[in-house]
């Protein structure tokens, strides 16, 4: 599933779309695009040119010349976005643009679960977390009685966290995602942050969220690179989690 590194590459491919004319929508995935009627995003984009690439979380969105509508765009759990390539035959590219100079752009999505849709409401969508203020994170994180995974997927309160990058993060902080968010220290949701704001970028720079330290061995029946623990696994938050209860402890005084 695309996560916050996932949404960001993106991001930087649709800049290569930028200035183009939009001659041609392809609009007609009533799901994809609801609650627009087919041919009602056509006739917002038609004849105008894309300006800014943006991204908040996993969301994206490219506003449009001559006060022209926002497009907004969400890769869903399997989405990509494809640049200036044939049409799909398959019929797996759900949503397109077509440009003035014979370019493309599509959303490719085989589960058919992204969005395309004018004037997306972000209102309910948490700081980035890649952007996030030391303070607002200590703030946003750093409370309740929710499990400290499920707080970091909660996009209303940080946006961009997935299950893969939560876990990833949580083993660079030595954390138990069991944790109860409100009980950690100042200095823990410091680290939290630092750890999260490095697997971030490594995984944009490496290719995505799969490729990180921890990620790339989480599976039943691993053990820990770190300390050859065996890994534990539970459903917290509702998404299956990986840990190592050796290097992130539910008890870290206990612990040491």
């Amino acid at each position: 599933m695309p996560e916050l590194p996932e949404a960001e590459r993106a991001r930087a491919q649709l800049e290569r779309v930028l200035g183009r004319e939009i001659v041609g929508v392809d609009d007609a995935d009533a799901y994809v695009c609801r609650p627009h009627g087919r041919g009602e995003i056509a006739s917002a984009l038609t004849g105008r040119r894309l300006l800014t690439a943006q991204r908040r979380g996993k969301f994206l969105w490219l506003e449009t010349d001559g006060e022209g509508p926002i497009l907004g765009l969400h890769l869903g759990m399997a989405g990509r976005i494809a640049i200036d390539q044939p049409v799909d035959p398959r019929g797996w590219d759900r949503f397109a643009l077509e440009f003035a100079d014979g370019g493309r752009m599509a959303l490719h999505d085989k589960r058919r679960l992204g969005r395309a849709v004018l004037e997306p409401d972000h209102s309910r969508v948490g700081p980035d977390a890649a952007e996030i203020s030391r303070d607002a994170f200590r703030q946003r994180v750093g409370r309740g009685t929710a499990p400290l995974k499920a707080r970091l997927l909660d996009q209303s309160v940080l946006a961009g966290v997935g299950n893969l990058l939560a876990d990833e993060t949580l083993w660079r902080a030595r954390l138990s995602p069991r944790r109860g968010a409100g009980d950690l220290t100042v200095a823990e949701l410091d680290r939290l942050r630092r750890e999260l704001r490095a697997a971030t970028r490594d995984a944009i720079r490496d290719g995505g969220v799969h490729t990180g330290r921890f990620v790339i061995g989480r599976k039943r029946g691993a053990s820990c690179s770190r300390c050859a623990t065996p890994l534990e696994r539970a459903t917290i938050g509702g998404r299956t989690t990986f840990w190592c209860p050796s290097c992130q402890p539910d008890d870290p005084v206990a612990n040491g």
